[in-house]
């Protein structure tokens, strides 16, 4: 029987494939600015970050001022590439169905690319407005804990009653320091720098399920 009583799930890299899509729609754009990155850049300095954190990044590598609607491009472009091309991870289905506790979403992304890809992937029905949680809402952004703090009092739960899963070293800083257990996700740990600071780390989420020992 698992210590948990409650599990919060990233969204990006963890529920859904959505970090290839984004990652890429941000590299296009910002060498549409004649910043001269590739999709590993992006890996090693956007995963985990706000996007306001993402284009401080930008902005450094370019001499002209970002556009004032470079957010407004970037969401425009990921969201017509997820209605193409986003995916589930590989057996989350089968880990959300099994799941006899708990859950919940905590993402730095807006609310409306959480559901949207939520949806797209078919795992809007496990889900509610109540348990998805964004750092939007708050205005704080990971390494904050406060959206992992905010979903885990939500939710009714103690910070030592939950489960974090997520796959960002940023992701991870957060939970931690929020006083979370957290598992990391190393199917994308582009840096391999995961194991070294989550609780316990896992490449399937076929394994979840062995290391949660329900």
């Amino acid at each position: 029987m698992s210590k948990y009583k409650c599990i919060i799930f990233d969204c990006d890299g963890v529920l859904v494939d959505s970090e290839p899509i984004s990652n890429q729609v941000m590299v296009d754009l910002a060498n549409a600015l004649g910043a001269n990155i590739d999709l590993d850049y992006a890996y090693q300095h956007f995963k985990g970050n706000s996007f306001n954190e993402c284009a401080n990044k930008i902005s450094k590598l370019i001499t002209q001022k970002l556009p004032i609607d470079f957010e407004e491009q970037y969401r425009k472009e990921s969201y017509q590439r997820f209605q193409k091309e986003i995916k589930p991870i590989d057996g989350v289905k089968d880990v959300l169905q099994d799941l006899k506790i708990p859950f919940c979403v905590a993402s730095s992304g807006p609310v409306k690319k959480i559901k949207l890809n939520l949806e797209l992937t078919g795992l809007s029905s496990f889900f509610q407005d109540k348990t998805i949680f964004s750092c939007y809402a708050i205005k704080k952004w990971k390494p904050d804990p406060a959206v992992f703090l905010w979903a885990a009092e939500t939710m009714g739960f103690k910070n030592d009653e939950c489960l974090v899963i997520e796959d960002s070293s940023i992701g991870i800083e957060a939970a931690i320091s929020g006083g979370f257990d957290v598992f990391g996700f190393t199917a994308h740990d582009y840096k391999d720098e995961l194991h070294k600071k989550a609780t316990k780390t896992f490449d399937h989420l076929k394994n979840l399920k062995e290391l949660l020992k329900f």
